[in-house]
């Protein structure tokens, strides 16, 4: 009956509700892309640590400027990385300089060469000038000792340029979840068999297992045959060596799904079986202490759509990072889906304008994973609803995790 099927809503909120926290840890800095920072990165000294030249040109004083002076005599050549020069004589004279110099001594601004005209070791400035211009100030960016990132800042490429310029060789990051992804059902071989007429390749556990190494996760596999004392067995081994198991099918009501009854007989508690949503139905949520448990759909859609739409956001939410990346897309044409369920339409993504355009893609149901390649997201409409119509704006689950 409709009655025990669990809104999508409810079971986001049960699932955010059961997050843990599994402290913080060091890691080498190479080590740290796509991490979560668990304490602040500070300044080791002022940004920029120098008066900074940020043009090629001629460092010279602003008074003998301001006092009408219009040709300087170049002294010497100030190049990045070399020790600070000093400016001798700051009325006529000036020192050639390149970008990422320290301003010699005695200088305050500096005038770029398509300003000046050089003629025989003298520049002549042809353009007006301003005071301090060109000069990147000591500590104008960060003073010594202040925040350059803060905790719970997922690490990318530019995160990565600041604590390389502060020398963080070790950066303490939050402690991933160790997960392992079980896949059971008699049906199933290994990538490099050759299945016999009646099997099929184990595929669905590859499609989760990428989706964690966004998150620098490694995760574990283990497969099961469909046989409770065997399901039962490795379910209590993996609760006592992992933070989070992900099993792959047989949570349906099929003869051989054993999945729920041996959860149950290994004490994980039952939050919820079955959502009222299409595809991922049969998608079951528990906890044993420390412990979370995602029995997710067999169907390769299915599981795939409830990794990204409910363990992600878990385990974003559980690395101290916001769960949810709040996309959205505009339907491209009208769309009905008549059944009374929160449905998950596989999209196309184009942006017309500024506007991030979603093309529903029909395929064969939630068994037809050979169609996902051809989309990059989820569409997610509500269960209240039948008829969408073009322009209607709705949350999208993108394929690609970047944020």
């Amino acid at each position: 009956t409709m009655t025990e099927l669990t809104p999508v809503a409810e079971a986001t909120q049960i699932i955010l509700d059961n997050c843990l926290d599994y402290g913080p840890e060091t890691v080498a800095f190479e080590q740290s892309l796509r991490r979560v920072l668990a304490a602040p990165i500070v300044a080791d000294r002022d940004f920029p640590p120098f008066d900074r030249v940020t043009m090629d040109g001629i460092a010279i004083a602003w008074a003998s400027y301001a006092a009408g002076q219009r040709q300087f005599k170049i002294e010497s050549t100030q190049t990045a990385g070399e020790t600070r020069h000093t400016l001798h004589n700051t009325t006529n004279n000036c020192i050639e300089v390149m970008t990422g110099a320290v301003m010699p001594q005695h200088t305050d601004l500096v005038i770029r060469y398509e300003d000046l005209e050089i003629v025989d070791g003298v520049a002549n400035v042809v353009a007006a000038i301003r005071a301090n211009q060109n000069v990147h100030y000591q500590g104008e960016d960060r003073r010594s000792g202040k925040i350059m990132l803060e905790a719970k800042t997922l690490i990318g490429p530019p995160e990565m340029a600041i604590a390389a310029s502060v020398g963080a060789t070790h950066i303490a990051v939050k402690k991933l979840p160790s997960v392992v992804i079980i896949t059971s059902g008699d049906e199933l071989v290994a990538v490099n068999q050759t299945p016999e007429a009646h099997q099929i390749r184990s595929s669905n556990v590859h499609c989760i297992a990428a989706l964690l190494k966004f998150y620098q996760i490694e995760a574990d596999f283990v497969h099961i045959p469909d046989d409770l004392p065997t399901t039962q067995q490795t379910i209590e081994t993996a609760l006592g060596q992992y933070d989070a198991l992900i099993l792959c099918g047989g949570v349906s009501q099929g003869k051989k799904d054993f999945i729920p009854k041996a959860l149950a007989q290994a004490g994980v508690q039952k939050y919820f079986h079955k959502l009222s949503q299409q595809p991922g139905k049969p998608f079951w949520f528990g906890r044993k202490g420390q412990k979370v448990v995602f029995a997710l759909p067999g169907n390769p859609v299915s599981s795939f759509l409830c990794a990204r739409r409910y363990f992600i956001p878990w385990l974003r939410k559980s690395l101290g990072i916001k769960a949810f990346d709040n996309s959205f897309a505009m339907l491209s044409e009208d769309y009905v889906y008549t059944s009374p369920l929160t449905y998950f339409l596989q999209v196309q993504l184009f942006q017309d304008g500024a506007t991030l355009m979603a093309q529903p893609i029909t395929g064969h149901g939630s068994g037809d994973f050979a169609n996902l390649s051809s989309a990059q997201g989820f569409l997610e409409l509500p269960k209240e609803q039948n008829e969408f119509r073009r322009g209607d704006v709705l949350p999208l689950w993108r394929f690609d995790y970047v944020l």
